[in-house]
């Protein structure tokens, strides 16, 4: 069960993301307040995700915010920030104060019930209305070779994974695109981070976009079969017009001494002291061997 706070200064709205998420069996609105009482509320209850308004007339979401990254002792929730169109001079600083996410806050029904599973999940959402303002503006003005060249002290793997937060998915889609484990997915996601300076992973998203990686993993994806043209290592034919070599028993191709068939074929037709055999039969016939005395037998007494 995902557990949920939601901090808004109108009552209207508090009550009506109450009832929407309500609708999810996955999901449970434990708390909702306003932002005077945001902080000593999400101590009591520990939720997975809070949705804070980013602008209230008492303490705003920011200050929220930074209180509850400030405490030494304490996790703070995966956040996303409830905003409107005219709120934009606030993300960047949301952004540096650790928010997960931005959403309007008349998202759809069915949209803001995704939000919060993808933010349980250590993804991050960014509404429609507010992506080109943060991807437009949150590195200021920086040229894309700049996030290029960051990117690059990345390793091939983190990269990917990298990418991939830029495309918008939790760790759970990354794991499942990549053939990773869960937890494996999670340790690249926190390496690239601080490799990168400390960024959340909605900085993380945005620095992916300008860097140009978001919608190219193909290139770099591992496991790519051989280019067209390149035959396979093993089992390679020989090349035309190289006979194989005699060898060692055993040890085809090996340049090496001629097998026994071989050596005795050679005996056979040159004898014992290199004449040839023919030679040799024709002496004996000759020139017999001296036998046994006739009336004698072959024994010896």
């Amino acid at each position: 069960m995902i557990r949920v706070v939601v901090v808004d200064d109108e009552e209207l709205v508090r009550s009506g993301l109450r009832l929407v998420l309500g609708t999810a069996p996955d999901i449970e609105v434990v708390a909702v307040c306003g932002g005077g009482a945001a902080v000593a509320t999400v101590l009591a209850h520990r939720p997975d995700v809070l949705l804070l308004d980013i602008r209230m007339p008492d303490v705003d979401g920011l200050t929220v915010l930074r209180r509850l990254h400030a405490g030494p002792d304490t996790e703070a929730p995966r956040t996303a920030m409830l905003t409107t169109f005219d709120a934009e001079e606030y993300l960047g600083a949301a952004l540096h104060a650790g928010a997960a996410g931005f959403l309007l806050k008349d998202t759809a029904p069915e949209q803001l019930v995704h939000a919060v599973r993808v933010l349980a999940d250590g993804g991050r959402v960014l509404a429609p209305g507010v992506t080109s303002t943060v991807i437009g503006g949150f590195l200021g003005g920086r040229h894309g070779t700049d996030a290029e060249h960051r990117a690059a002290r990345l390793t091939c793997r983190e990269r990917q994974v990298l990418a991939l937060v830029g495309e918008g998915l939790s760790n759970s889609g990354i794991a499942q695109r990549l053939n990773l484990a869960h937890g494996t997915v999670k340790d690249h996601v926190s390496a690239l981070l601080a490799k990168l300076g400390g960024l959340n992973r909605v900085q993380a998203a945005v620095l992916a976009d300008r860097a140009g990686l978001v919608g190219c993993l193909s290139a770099e994806r591992p496991g790519q079969p051989e280019r067209p043209g390149q035959p396979e290592r093993p089992g390679q034919p020989e090349r035309p017009g190289q006979p194989e070599r005699p060898g060692q028993p055993g040890q085809p191709g090996q340049p090496g001494q001629p097998e026994a068939a071989d050596r005795a074929e050679e005996h056979g037709r040159h004898g014992e002291h290199g004449r040839p055999a023919e030679h040799e039969r024709r002496d004996r016939a000759a020139h017999p061997a001296p036998g046994p005395p006739p009336g004698t037998t072959g024994t010896v007494p």
